[in-house]
């Protein structure tokens, strides 16, 4: 089961983890204003799999944990597909502009479960 962190810049973020755990995913929400600059840290601590984050550019929480834990990261997304190409090219933490959308939390998990299997 893909554990996924969620951080968001305006502490959002329950859509997308309904979309996650819909799709069978475990979601952990990292709470309160500028959560995203706290995405590698939780990711480290909870041990999850994958992490996303959401601001205004779509980049600063993902670049943070890039730089904090070498984890590949792609940034700056705007669609769902974008994020499902970001995953089948192997990376691990994804940052987008402000989209809390359980669809979007759905179609990542789907896309991580299709990319690693065995996972």
């Amino acid at each position: 089961m893909v554990k996924v962190v969620i951080a968001d810049r305006m502490g959002k973020g329950q859509n997308v983890a309904k979309g996650v755990e819909a799709a069978g995913g475990t979601a952990v929400v990292v709470p309160g204003m500028g959560a995203d600059m706290r995405l590698g840290q939780v990711m480290d601590k909870e041990k999850a799999d994958m992490g996303i984050s959401f601001c205004g550019s779509g980049g600063a929480g993902a670049i943070t944990a890039h730089t904090q834990f070498g984890w590949p990261e792609r940034h700056g997304m705007r669609s769902v597909q974008e994020g499902i190409t970001a995953i089948e090219d192997g990376n691990k933490v994804l940052g987008f502009g402000f989209m809390d959308q359980e669809a979007l939390g759905t179609a990542l998990v789907e896309a991580w479960n299709k990319k690693y299997p065995e996972a």
